[in-house]
């Protein structure tokens, strides 16, 4: 069968020289095709109608003027839409208001909250030294000058007298004056808003709160006038250094009465609402004078004041009170503030504190470090520093946190924890002493090694054969460590545990060097048993509480804590102590005429340097370092701490009688200690201070010794890897019946043992 063959396929012919229109494609000259692609010749030939078609429908088009008229219609559009938008975000804000007055407590349960109450601090001559929570003082607007409330409208508030607690024209400066400084410059919150946050909120910087504020300053605007709103605001806004109200702003930076104050003065106090912190003229009097001088020219400019007034007053600017101190008495008043509730619980009304702080004896003790400081820190690296003075019982007579509470209000003396170094060492010596050693026993002062440590002396020499006495007068670090192996290391935190020691304490050989940390309060008050004939004492400062109609909350009442300490050797370590400042590492310590005791600490790579010491009336610790722990200039606790508490210790024992130390006369001890000054020595016989056998010289010369390479000074060992606990050695006398403490308490708990 044959093949059909194909037609020939038919070209289109274009007539190039007939008229335009004939070149269109007519669609019958279109192959056939689908029934979609015919639907869609269809719609494109109506979508694209002819020119001709165009032109005959062109008459059609709406006129000129109907189409003016929907351009005049697009503002109408946009003013409804505005409109609608306006009223959406009114219904929002009010909704937000609804939501955040949810959150308040009802309005009709508001009430002004009470002042908080006046906490009086008292020293021991009954004079107040601080105060804390309110000042208990208030002024009223219409018994002050007129120009003290107008200094801080013009200020603070201009509108104050004509918005109803919020100023919507102050908000707006405002934030016209941020936006241009691209930054917070100015607040647009109104005095109102400001007795509100003070009143009832915290000091939060959240959208929520600034709601708040402004719902409670609405409410405040309706219960109160204008004057009774100024009278709270005035007297609750703090003002800097401790001052809440401007009558104690007044009399702290003063010295006068609000009501007596002059105009730059006024001006000065209200400059502060803005940063009183920084800006308080005790802290920063060039500051305080240039706010001072804004607030003056804000009462020209408001019709306060005449421009005449104001120049001069900025011609004579306000000076605040010198101060007689650097505020170490705050370090005592917050150290009270942290053990009140203890004392008497919830403090609601007002109190006055009666303490055991002799004010003499505080502003020695503070003059004392500064000027010692002052003078010879930068030459030992040292910045900082810390005294504590007690009587033997514990009644705490003198404080110092720092070198300025105004720097900085980190209690050292309290809260500050270092090494204590050779100042650990008397716990050590008792330790000794209570398992049958004496002062006068002999111990040999040469290199010793414990596990890979090697502690050496100070000065790299060794003595050879040496008395107990001779051993700690002089700090001998070897002898020390093989006292601590002797009796072992968990004894020694045991003894430095009874005698007051509250830190946490590692039993291991370096402990004997001093390596664990301790406050200065809690080390001082561990050397009071050696001057109160070995009972225990606790420091404390509050003697009484009574409210201000004079009922007392709460009296100190004697406390009789047991004997820690057997009365001889309280004897023995005050002999051995008592050669530390006459012959050994405390000889710049020495009261002339007086007898005292104590012992030098110097803590690793010459971090810390300690003198803790007592007389028979009181017994000071000084702790000198720097607080990010760096090393000072190799300052040692026989040199500036030394000095500090040498100095101290002559200026408050003036006109107190000479009383002996306890137990030094008789030997060792004395069944019958005296009542007064413990420890005056019987008729006809001698204090102690003589060894009872032939020891070697005071102070020998030391031996020859081949010394390992490196150097551990005095007072800074380097701390052991591992080491162990360590056994007694069999040189030491077994003690028989009365072994300290621990004897002590196992009469106690079981009876007296045969």
């Amino acid at each position: 069968m044959g093949r059909r063959e194909k037609p020939a396929r038919r070209e289109p012919k274009f007539d190039v020289e007939g008229p335009k229109k004939d070149l269109r494609i007519d669609p019958r000259d279109r192959l056939p095709g689908t029934d979609e692609d015919m639907a869609r010749t269809k719609t494109r030939a109506r979508k694209k109608p002819a020119a001709s078609e165009k032109a005959e429908a062109a008459p059609a088009r709406p006129p000129r003027k109907a189409a003016r008229g929907r351009r005049r219609s697009l503002p109408a559009r946009l003013a409804y839409w505005s409109l609608v938008l306006c009223l959406w975000g009114a219904i929002g804000v009010i909704g937000l208001f609804v939501f955040v007055a949810a959150h308040l407590p009802p309005i009709q349960s508001l009430e002004v909250p009470k002042r908080p109450p006046s906490i009086q601090i008292a020293g021991t001559d009954g004079r107040i030294l601080a105060v804390r929570g309110d000042s208990g003082v208030s002024a009223k607007v219409k018994d002050l000058p007129k120009y003290v409330p107008q200094a801080f409208i013009a200020i603070e508030d201009r509108r104050f007298n004509s918005h109803f607690g919020v100023d919507p024209i102050g908000i707006a400066r405002a934030a016209v004056a941020n936006v241009m400084r691209r930054g917070v410059s100015q607040g647009g919150s109104t005095l109102t808003q400001q007795l509100a946050k003070n009143l009832f909120l915290t000091q939060e910087r959240t959208f929520s709160r600034k709601l708040q504020e402004v719902v409670l300053a609405l409410w405040l605007e309706q219960k109160f006038t204008k004057n009774e709103i100024l009278d709270l605001y005035l007297n609750r806004v703090y003002f800097g250094a401790g001052a809440y109200g401007v009558e104690a702003a007044a009399q702290r930076y003063f010295g006068k009465h609000a009501r007596d104050m002059s105009l730059s003065e006024a001006a000065m106090v209200a400059g502060l609402v803005r940063s009183p912190s920084r800006l308080a003229p005790t802290r920063n009097p060039n500051g305080a004078q240039r706010r001072a001088q804004v607030v003056l020219a804000a009462m020209a400019d408001a019709g306060f004041i005449t421009d005449k007034a104001a120049a001069t007053a900025m011609a004579q600017p306000a000076h605040a009170l010198k101060q007689t101190s650097n505020g170490s008495i705050n370090y005592v008043a917050d150290w009270i503030m942290d053990v009140l509730d203890d004392l008497v619980g919830r403090v609601d009304d007002d109190i006055v504190v009666e303490t055991s702080i002799d004010p003499a004896m505080q502003l020695f003790a503070e003059q004392t470090i500064n000027e010692e400081l002052a003078a010879k820190g930068a030459k030992f690296g040292v910045e900082q520093g810390a005294l504590i003075a007690m009587t033997p019982d514990g009644a705490v007579r003198a404080m110092i946190g720092g070198k300025s509470y105004a720097e900085s209000q980190f209690n050292r003396a309290v809260a500050a924890k270092r090494q204590p170094g050779s100042a650990f060492k008397p716990f050590v010596y008792l330790a000794a002493l209570e398992r049958g050693l004496t002062p006068d026993t002999i111990r040999e002062d040469k290199p010793i090694s414990i596990k890979g440590w090697k502690p050496e002396n100070y000065t790299r020499e060794y003595y050879g054969q040496v008395s107990l006495t001779q051993a700690l007068a002089m700090s001998l670090n070897t002898v020390s460590v093989r006292l601590t192996m002797e009796v072992g290391p968990s004894v020694v935190t045991r003894t430095a545990h009874r005698l007051g020691i509250a830190s946490k304490l590692e039993p291991n050989a370096s402990i004997a060097l001093g390596t664990s940390e301790v406050s200065p309060l809690e080390l001082t008050a561990a050397f009071a048993p050696f001057a109160n004939n070995g009972l225990a004492a606790t420091p404390h400062v509050v003697e009484s509480v009574r409210g201000k109609d004079g009922k007392v909350r709460y009296r100190r009442r004697p406390q009789v804590l047991g004997q820690v300490v057997d009365m001889r050797y309280v004897g023995m370590m005050n002999a051995m102590m008592q050669e530390t400042l006459l012959m050994g590492t405390g000889r710049k310590a020495e009261l002339s005429g007086r007898p005292a005791a104590g012992k030098t600490g110097t803590s690793q790579d010459f971090r810390d340097g300690w003198f803790v010491g007592y007389t028979a009336q009181l017994v000071t610790g000084v702790w000198l370092g720097n607080d990010d722990s760096s090393p000072t200039k190799k300052m040692t606790g026989g040199g500036l701490p030394a000095e500090i508490w040498g100095r101290f210790m002559k200026n408050a024992h003036r006109n107190i009688p000479v009383a002996g130390l306890p137990g030094l006369y008789g030997g060792y001890t004395s069944s019958v200690p005296s009542q007064q000054g413990y420890g005056q020595p019987p008729q006809g016989q001698q204090p102690y201070g003589q060894p009872q056998q032939q020891g070697p010289n005071p102070f020998p010369t030391p031996l020859q010794s081949n010394e390992s390479p490196g150097m551990v000074y005095q007072d800074r060992p380097v701390p052991p890897g591992s080491i162990p606990n360590g056994g007694r050695s069999a040189a030491v006398a077994s003690p028989t019946r009365n072994d300290g403490m621990d004897s002590w308490l196992l009469d106690r708990l079981l009876g007296p043992r045969r």
